[in-house]
C-alpha cells in the first residue's frame, strides 16, 4: 500500500509531453490535458508559405494519429495553449474541431483574433496565470531579425510549473535576450525549442537554427532540451538528421533529444 501511494505521488510530479507534429504538443500535467499550438489538418491541406524555397503544400506530413484518435484527443482536452496564431500553430481544422467554449490560454496580442473566431473562454496570459495548481508564465521571444522579425509579429513562450517540475516551451523564437532572460529567471528543468531554421528566400532564420540550439544547450547545461517544429512545413531548412549530427559533433546528444512525430517524451 505504501509503495502504491509513493508511485502515485511520484507520477503526479511528472509532466508528460507528446509531440504530435511541428509545434503541436499534448501536455499532461496534474491530471489535465493541454493541447499546445494545434495544427491538425491532413498532409497538403494548405498552400506553401510564400517567398520560400520549396513549393510544397503544408503540412508536409500527416499527423501520427488517425481521425478517430484525433477526435478522442479533442474530447479529452481541458485547455489549449497558444504561443501565437500563425497557421502552423493554430490552423483552420483546429478552429473547426475545438469547442468554442474550450479554455484557451494565449498572449494578449491574440485575444481579439480568437474572439472574432468565436471562442468565448479566452484567458490572456499577461505575465502569470494560475489554473488548477498549474502556474503558467509568459515569456518573450523574437520571431526572426530585422524587417522579417517585425512582419512576423509578437510571439510568446511559456513556462509551465507544477510542484517541483518546470517546463519551458520557447515557441517560435531565435536565440535572443528574451530567451536568455527566461532561462535566467525560471531555470527550467526541461526546455522545448522550435528548430529547423525556417526561413524565407531573404533574411535570417525565424526560429532556432543549429547554432542557436547549441548555444542554448551550452547556456542551460543543467536542463534537458527537446527540439521540435521539424520536417512538417515547407520553409524549414534543417532536418532531424542535420540536428542530431550537430549534437553528436558538439557532444550534446545526452542533453538534447530530437523526438519523432507521435513520440512521448519528458
Amino acid at each position: 500500500m505504501i509503495a502504491t501511494t509513493l508511485r502515485f505521488k511520484i507520477k503526479c510530479f511528472i509532466m508528460n509531453v507528446q509531440l504530435l507534429r511541428n509545434a503541436s504538443l499534448v501536455l499532461k500535467v496534474n491530471g489535465k490535458t493541454i493541447l499546445v499550438d494545434p495544427m491538425l489538418a491532413g498532409k497538403g491541406s494548405y498552400e506553401p508559405f510564400m517567398h520560400t524555397s520549396r513549393n510544397i503544400k503544408n503540412p508536409l506530413v500527416d499527423l501520427p494519429i488517425g481521425e478517430q484518435e484525433l477526435r478522442s484527443l479533442i474530447s479529452q482536452t481541458d485547455a489549449v495553449l497558444l504561443t501565437h496564431v500563425h497557421l502552423d500553430h493554430w490552423d483552420i481544422k483546429a478552429q473547426q474541431l475545438l469547442p468554442k467554449d474550450i479554455l484557451i490560454f494565449c498572449q494578449p496580442a491574440n485575444v481579439a483574433t480568437l474572439g472574432e473566431q468565436g471562442f468565448t473562454n479566452v484567458v490572456s496570459v499577461d505575465h502569470r496565470t494560475d489554473w488548477d495548481e498549474i502556474t503558467i508564465y509568459r515569456t518573450g521571444g523574437q520571431h526572426g531579425t530585422g524587417e522579417t522579425g517585425k512582419r512576423m509579429g509578437t510571439v510568446s513562450g511559456y513556462v509551465i510549473k507544477h510542484n517541483a517540475d518546470s517546463l519551458y516551451i520557447a515557441g517560435d523564437t531565435i536565440w535572443c535576450q528574451e530567451v536568455q532572460d527566461a532561462l535566467d529567471t525560471f531555470k527550467p528543468r526541461d526546455i522545448i525549442v522550435n528548430g529547423g531554421a525556417a526561413r524565407f528566400v531573404t533574411g535570417d532564420p525565424i526560429v532556432m537554427d543549429i547554432a542557436d540550439i547549441v548555444t542554448l544547450c551550452i547556456y542551460a547545461s543543467d536542463a534537458k532540451v527537446y527540439v521540435v517544429h521539424l520536417e512538417a512545413v515547407n520553409h524549414g531548412t534543417e532536418s532531424r538528421m542535420d540536428i542530431r549530427d550537430a549534437l553528436e559533433k558538439h557532444k550534446l546528444s545526452g542533453q538534447c533529444a530530437v523526438p519523432m512525430d507521435g513520440e512521448w517524451f519528458k
